[in-house]
This record gives C-alpha cells, sequence and structure tokens, in this order.
C-alpha cells in the first residue's frame, strides 16, 4: 500500500502594518496620503501675522518720519500715519546727498563683490569639500580662524596699502579687500559637502573630465540654490557697508551710506530729511529682493529636495 505525500503547506509571512499596500487599492491610499496636507492652526496664522508687522515696521516708520516735517517727527506721541512731504524731503535728500552718484557706486562696488565672493567662495568650497589634497584640513582652520580676528586690527596696513597702490578714494580700494570671505567659503563648504555626493565627482573622473570640467558641470548646478542665497547676503552686505568706505572714500565719490553722513552734518539734524534719505538708500534693496526673491525662495526649496 503506497501513501501519496502531500505537498508541504508554506506558510505566508505576516505582514507588516507598517509595509506599503500592494495593489490597485493600495496605491490609490499612498496617493491620498502623499496628497494629504498639514494645516496650521490659528496661533501659527497669528504669530507669523505678528511677525510680520514687527518686521515692516522699522520701514512704515522710515516712511512716516520721511513724509513729514522735523518738528512733527519729535513731538510726542510721534506721528504714525504719513505725511504730505514725502516727495519734497525725497527730492532734497537726492539733491543734497548726491544720491544718484552714490547709488551707481554702491551698485559697482555691491555687485562686483558680491559676484567674486560667489564664484571664489563657491570654487574653495568645492576643494575644500570634495578634493583631497595635503594640508586641507589645516588650510581650512585657518580660512576659519581668521573670522574670529576684527576687521578694524587690519585698517590701517590696509589703508597703507590702498594710498601706496594709488586707489585712495577710489571704488577698487573698497573693492578689492573684499573680493571673498571667509564665511562665504564656509558657507558652500558646508552645503556642497551635504548635496554634493562623490558618486557625482567620481562619475566625472572616470568619464575623463578635470577638475574645472567637474566644476562647471556639475558642481555649478547643484551649488545654484546656495549660490542664489550668498548673492543676495553679500550684496546687502556690501550696500550697507560704512566703515571701511567711509576711511577710504570721500564725499565726492561716496557709496550710498558715506554719502547719507552729509544729511546729518548740520548743528541742527533735520530727521526727516535723514529719514528720506534712508528710504532711498533702502529702495534698491527692496526692488531686488521684489523681483529676484521668489527665484531665490524656489532654488532654496528646491536644493532642500531629496530624490
Amino acid at each position: 500500500m503506497t501513501t501519496q505525500s502531500l505537498p508541504a503547506r508554506t506558510s505566508t509571512p505576516a505582514r507588516n502594518p507598517e509595509d506599503k499596500p500592494a495593489g490597485r487599492g493600495g496605491r490609490r491610499l499612498l496617493r491620498q496620503r502623499a496628497g494629504r496636507q498639514h494645516h496650521a492652526g490659528p496661533l501659527s496664522y497669528v504669530l507669523l501675522g505678528l511677525m510680520a508687522v514687527l518686521s515692516i515696521f522699522p520701514l512704515y516708520w522710515t516712511m512716516v518720519a520721511a513724509s513729514t516735517d522735523n518738528t512733527r517727527v519729535s513731538q510726542t506721541p510721534p506721528p504714525f500715519l504719513p505725511g504730505p512731504n514725502l516727495f519734497s524731503n525725497l527730492a532734497r535728500a537726492w539733491d543734497e546727498a548726491a544720491m544718484g552718484k552714490a547709488m551707481i557706486n554702491s551698485l559697482i562696488v555691491a555687485g562686483v563683490i558680491a559676484l567674486s565672493t560667489v564664484m571664489f567662495a563657491t570654487l574653495a568650497g568645492f576643494a575644500f569639500a570634495k578634493l583631497r589634497f595635503k594640508g586641507r584640513n589645516v588650510l581650512l582652520m585657518l580660512v576659519i580662524g581668521t573670522m574670529m580676528v576684527p576687521p578694524q586690527l587690519g585698517v590701517v596696513p590696509l589703508f597703507m596699502m590702498m594710498a601706496e597702490l594709488g586707489w585712495s578714494q577710489q571704488l577698487p580700494a573698497v573693492i578689492f579687500p573684499t573680493l571673498v570671505s571667509a564665511v562665504g567659503v564656509f558657507f558652500m563648504r558646508q552645503y556642497l559637502s551635504e548635496a554634493l555626493p562623490d558618486e557625482l565627482v567620481e562619475a566625472g573622473r572616470v568619464d575623463g573630465a578635470h577638475s574645472l570640467r567637474i566644476f562647471w558641470s556639475i558642481v555649478l548646478p547643484v551649488a545654484r540654490p546656495a549660490m542664489a542665497v550668498l548673492f543676495m547676503i553679500t550684496f546687502v552686505h556690501a550696500w550697507n557697508d560704512f566703515f571701511w568706505p567711509f576711511v577710504v572714500l570721500d564725499m565726492t565719490n561716496p557709496t550710498v551710506p558715506v554719502a547719507l553722513t552729509q544729511l546729518s552734518a548740520g548743528y541742527v539734524r533735520d530727521q526727516s530729511l535723514i529719514m528720506a534719505g534712508a528710504l532711498l538708500g533702502t529702495l534698491p534693496l527692496l526692488a531686488m529682493f521684489i523681483v529676484f526673491g521668489r527665484q531665490i525662495v524656489s532654488g532654496i526649496m528646491a536644493g532642500a529636495v531629496k530624490g
């Protein structure tokens, strides 16, 4: 009598509740989960509105003070509504401070400094982040160490150097000492260390590309969001810089912060005129942020998404 062997029963593993569901219903559930959005509560809107008011209030107060006269600004309580003298005060500040030439000088200085800082900092950041060479860590520590030195300590030797080069009272004396910054190098190094995979660099090496080719074709597209942020920060800092341009330039060839000092040179300071000049100096920065702010924010968000 022969016995027929039954096939061994295969046990199905228990499904982990955290596993992704399969099938048409599972895909529909995944789409529902992916499309789910988190809605902010009332407290979030209150906090965001409060922060927006606190951020906009200094600019609003500058406009209010620039639109009144000096007597009204000095009263207690001060005015909180715009007055009728805005355009007349802006015209006076434009003429008395030579704001036309100052804005052109500031645009040249800030633009050149921002472009050179972005390019040199990206090159140095790529070298410190992805290239292997002797003394890399030592050089990086030296670059970071320069951030600890107060810039006021180098004013006298730097001024003597600019005088020897014949650049005193000229724009190159403001531009060349700040063509690159240690903060920018460290910022780009940290960004490229995380955002640029080593496999992309090695793939470029395998294809026979040299370092400059890798930098142009691989590094620049990856570093574009950080470069946009660094450009904006550097441009604003160079536009608002007062100390070194005030030392090396004179009133015949000023930048915007240096030109604004002419508005407070009188025996009695006209606060409304000073605020009008400050408003004129702020408008180009606001215009640049309005034009390029959305691209910068979208670039940051694109760089933050990992595929």
